[in-house]
């Protein structure tokens, strides 16, 4: 695809990390314990109830279905970001120089890079810093900036939209699940899947399976 690119968006867990290091697993496991604790049910029943509800109720996080279902709010929202967001969650994570020297690449290009993420900021910066490439980012939209809202809803990609500056189609979002990428399609956005070893066969528009990818798929003349 030919394009006149201004932003890239890239998803933060499972895209600018392998998901093979079990992070974002752990986060799963820890917000199916938080919910059985919450709403005083089985684990069983509650890792069933959390997949069945998130998905089907049309939520982007555990964290949206429970405040709109469950009346999660105030104090009890710090405390289930403090859950399932321990402080060492990323300690497994190390310095990656071939990241931090595949980011640089865009600023010579004059495009900008951000972060959207349906995390809360003290986890994206957690993660940013052990990768080393904090510094790197010109804007970090997670789920508190974005009102507890998260991807895929198309109010959370328009408002980002707006406070960029930018246009759907010049605005590129880079994320690995499908749902997400195909809610900011929906909007006229561009929208590559981030599908890791080669998942996803059955998924209808553009895809990579490295983020070095991205170059080609997108036309971007090298730096």
């Amino acid at each position: 695809m030919s394009l006149s690119i201004e932003y890239i968006l890239f998803d933060l867990d499972n895209t600018l990390y392998s998901s093979r290091w079990g992070l974002e697993q752990a986060v799963s496991r820890r917000a199916n314990h938080y919910v059985a604790e919450y709403l005083d049910i089985p684990l069983e029943e509650a890792t069933a109830l959390r997949k069945e509800r998130v998905i089907k109720g049309g939520y982007g996080t555990t964290l949206e279905w429970l405040n709109a279902e469950h009346g999660l709010m105030g104090a009890e929202i710090d405390r289930y970001f403090a859950y399932i967001h321990p402080e060492n969650e990323a300690d497994c994570l190390r310095k990656d120089p071939a990241l931090r020297s595949f980011l640089l690449s865009f600023a010579s290009r004059n495009i900008s890079i951000g972060i959207l993420t349906n995390s809360p900021l003290e986890h994206a910066q957690r993660i940013l810093h052990k990768l080393g490439v904090a510094d790197l980012f010109h804007s970090v939209y997670d789920i508190k900036k974005n009102g507890l809202k998260g991807k895929p809803r198309a109010d959370v990609y328009q408002k980002v939209l707006k406070e960029l500056g930018v246009t759907a189609p010049s605005c590129v979002l880079v994320d690995d699940v499908p749902r997400y990428v195909e809610g900011y399609l929906a909007i006229g956005g561009t929208g590559i899947l981030f599908a890791e070893d080669k998942r996803y066969a059955e998924f209808p528009g553009p895809r990579i399976h490295k983020l070095e990818d991205l170059n080609g798929i997108l036309e971007i003349p090298a730096p």
